[in-house]
């Protein structure tokens, strides 16, 4: 249990997950200061925050780690098809099962997190402790949320137009090219020069960016309190919704552990296609909200699968990563 404690605590999973559900908590027991109508305007301070961290995201990306790993097509290929194909396909097939407004606003949120790209940080955490292929992990990770700024609002435009008919793609990939490839650009160009600073002080950056996604989730949520939207949901429709994203993550490790052997790839290429595949970005998610859902009472919704698969996806792949480590260790003492 240590173990995974410690794994866990890489992760992120322990004291900024309990943040995570005190800005929620927050926001029930006092929404107005994060709505619209309140005279400090905490969603735009956010909104600059979001562009701050992936600033520092392309500062600490060297052109090294994007160049590792190139030449491995079918597990890059994979990881991305598990990532926006496999995931969005399986959502569109559940979406009869939620019938109602209620149930298909549920659905919406369900679809918004399958169309996100994966993790960085905690999906080559796990590579790493499992003994997996790293670069490729590192340069899978970093392409997926670059792709998701273009996929994300390609599949969510499917069904936005479908319920509404005035979804903007053109302007909502315009707003998040502004806000996230920008400053991403902006860090790649000055790696050389400041990208050492940004890994001394990879810890600090951590922090403004987890204080980054705490003030968009509180926000979110405030404006969703206010409307009253969660009225219609109980415990137990949380519960379940807790259940399905499980599901989901099982389905999704057991698919990519299948093909993975049918396409004989190595012990290190599978644990780097189970791992990368299969996990969603709780960062990527706030940030497309902000701009796909933004000024709408219900992004907190919205948000509320992705947080709940960030948190059960980080238990489930520790416990895996460190059996696969187990595993490894086995393998090299017999040879």
């Amino acid at each position: 249990m240590n173990k995974i404690a410690n794994v866990a605590q890489k992760a992120g999973l322990d004291g900024f997950l309990l943040l995570l559900i005190s800005m929620i908590g927050l926001a029930y027991l006092w929404p107005y200061p994060g709505m619209k109508t309140s005279p400090v305007p905490l969603g735009e301070i956010a909104t600059y925050g979001v562009s701050v961290v992936f600033f520092f995201y392309g500062l600490r990306l060297s052109p090294e780690k994007l160049k590792a790993g190139l030449s491995n097509w079918r597990l890059h290929a994979m990881i991305h098809f598990s990532t926006f194909v496999l995931f969005p396909l399986i959502a569109l097939a559940c979406r009869p099962l939620f019938v109602g407004h209620e149930n298909e606003m549920l659905w919406l949120s369900i679809f918004f997190l399958t169309t996100l790209p994966s993790t960085v940080s905690s999906a080559v955490v796990m590579v790493s402790i499992a003994n997996g292929n790293i670069p490729a992990a590192i340069f899978n990770a970093s392409i997926s949320s670059l792709m998701g700024v273009f996929i994300t609002p390609l599949w969510m435009g499917l069904v936005l137009d479908d319920a509404s008919g005035d979804f903007d793609l053109i302007g909502v990939v315009g707003k998040l090219s502004l806000q996230v490839m920008l400053p991403v650009a902006l860090g790649l160009l000055l790696n050389k020069k400041w990208g050492n600073f940004a890994e001394r002080n990879k810890t600090k950056i951590r922090y403004f960016d987890q204080s980054t996604i705490l003030l968009i989730v509180y926000t979110s949520f405030c404006e969703s309190f206010g409307e009253h939207l969660f009225s219609g949901f109980e415990i137990k429709d949380i519960v379940l919704l807790g259940i399905g994203m499980l599901s989901l993550f099982f389905l999704i490790y057991t698919v990519l552990t299948f093909f993975s052997r049918l396409l004989h790839f190595s012990r290190e290429d599978e644990i780097t296609a189970v791992f990368c595949g299969s996990k969603k970005s709780l960062i990527q998610g706030a940030v497309m909200s902000k701009v796909l859902f933004s000024g709408a009472a219900y992004a907190g919704v919205m948000l509320l699968p992705i947080m709940l698969y960030h948190a059960l996806q980080l238990i489930a792949a520790s416990v895996i990563a460190q059996r696969m480590a187990r595993e490894n260790l086995k393998i090299t003492d017999s040879e």
